[in-house]
C-alpha cells in the first residue's frame, strides 16, 4: 500500500541521483527509495541493479528505453557512478533533457556538484537527495521520518529515543531495527517505547544487567566471560551494548536518586516502567552506591569516545571498560 501511494507521488521524476560520502547511508537510501517506486514482486523484471564500472552507457541508454515486462517502469540503478558520470557527461545531459517515459535512472555517487550543466537539468527531470549522518540531535525526527516513509507507522518520541539509546547513533542499523518493529507491531499504526523495550531491548538490557551484576560483585572474570561469550553470540552486539549499558546505568542513576529522595521501590519501579526483574534492580541499588554509579557512567562516556573517534575497537573498549570497572 506504501509503495503504491509514493508511486503517485514520484510519477513525475524520472532520474535520481543520491549523493554522499557514507556508502552505507547512500545504500540505505537507495533501498528506501526502490521500496517506494517499486513492489518486490516487480523487480525481477523491472530492475537492474548494477555497479557502473561493470556497464557501458550504451547498456544503460538501452535498458531505460525498453519497455518494462509486467510492470509500468523499468529502473535502472547505477551503484558507484561518479566516473560513469565523467566519462558520459554529453550524453547524460541529453538523457535528462529527453528521459524515457518508462524508464527510471538512479544513481548513486559520493558527490555531485549543483554548479555544473547536468545538475541544472536533472532539476527538471529528476531530483538530487543529499545523504549525510544526522546529528545526535537531529536523529530522532530522521528515525520517525523513516517510520512514516517507508512503513506507514507513527514511531513514537520516547520509542525513537530508546532505540538510539539500545542500538546507537549508526543509522542503518537503525533503520533495520525499525523494519523488525513494523512487522512486530503488524496492524498497529504505532510503534511505542514499550514495544521497542520488548523487541530490541529485552535481550541487550538483560546481557547489560548481567554484566554489571558481575561488576558490583567485582567478578572482573566473569564479567569478561559474558561480554565475550555474548559478543560470539552475536557479532552487532559490541555495537549495541554500549548504548544498552548507558540505559541501565541511567535508569540505576535515576532509580538511586529518587529512592534517596524517599520514593518507595514501588514508587520507582512503576516510574521508571522497571517490571522484569525488579528485585534483582533494587538489590543492585543496594549494592551500589550513587557515586559508584556516577563513575561507571563517566567512565562508559569515555569508552564511547574513544569507539567513535576510532581511538579502540568496540570490543576492545567494553572489555576494558567492564575490567576498570569490576576492579576499580
Amino acid at each position: 500500500m506504501a509503495a503504491a501511494k509514493a508511486k503517485k507521488s514520484d510519477n513525475q521524476r524520472c532520474i535520481y541521483v543520491i549523493a554522499g560520502k557514507e556508502a552505507s547511508l547512500v545504500n540505505a537510501e537507495c533501498d528506501i527509495l526502490l521500496d517506494k517506486l517499486l513492489a518486490p514482486s516487480e523487480r525481477a523484471t523491472g530492475l537492474l541493479n548494477v555497479d557502473a564500472d561493470g556497464i557501458t552507457a550504451a547498456e544503460v541508454m538501452d535498458e531505460l528505453r525498453t519497455l518494462p515486462f509486467l510492470t509500468d517502469r523499468r529502473i535502472v540503478v547505477l551503484k558507484n557512478a561518479d566516473k560513469f558520470i565523467s566519462a558520459n557527461r554529453g550524453l547524460l545531459e541529453a538523457y535528462f533533457d529527453n528521459p524515457g517515459p518508462t524508464g527510471i535512472l538512479i544513481m548513486t555517487v559520493t558527490s555531485f556538484n549543483p554548479r555544473t550543466n547536468l545538475a541544472k537539468k536533472l532539476g527538471k527531470a529528476g531530483r538530487l537527495i543529499s545523504v549525510s549522518q544526522p546529528s545526535a540531535a537531529q536523529l530522532p525526527a530522521r528515525l520517525r521520518q523513516y517510520a512514516l516513509e517507508a512503513h506507514a507507522k507513527t514511531l513514537q518520541s520516547q520509542a525513537s529515543e530508546l532505540l538510539i539509546e539500545l542500538v546507537g547513533e549508526d543509522i542503518v542499523r537503525l533503520y533495520g531495527e525499525i523494519d523488525k518493529l513494523a512487522l512486530f507491531v503488524a496492524d498497529k499504526k504505532s510503534i511505542a517505547a514499550e514495544q521497542v523495550n520488548s523487541l530490541v531491548g529485552h535481550n541487550r538490557l538483560y546481557n547489560a544487567f548481567d554484566v554489571i551484576d558481575s561488576v558490583i560483585e567485582r567478578d572482573a572474570a566473569g564479567a569478561v566471560d559474558q561480554l565475550r561469550r555474548l559478543f560470539s553470540q552475536d557479532r552487532t552486539a559490541q555495537y549495541t551494548f554500549v548504548g544498552a549499558l548507558a540505559y541501565h546505568l541511567r535508569r540505576m542513576f535515576t532509580a538511586k536518586v529518587m529512592l534517596q529522595k524517599g520514593q518507595t521501590e514501588w514508587q520507582v519501579g512503576k516510574s521508571l516502567r522497571i517490571w522484569r526483574r525488579a528485585d534483582e534492580f533494587f538489590a543492585q541499588l543496594r549494592k551500589t552506591s550513587l557515586v559508584e554509579i556516577g563513575s561507571f557512567v563517566q567512565r562508559l562516556a569515555q569508552a564511547d569516545y574513544e569507539i567513535k573517534t576510532g581511538r579502540a575497537t568496540p570490543a576492545t573498549a567494553v572489555e576494558q571498560l567492564i575490567m576498570a570497572l569490576a576492579t576499580a
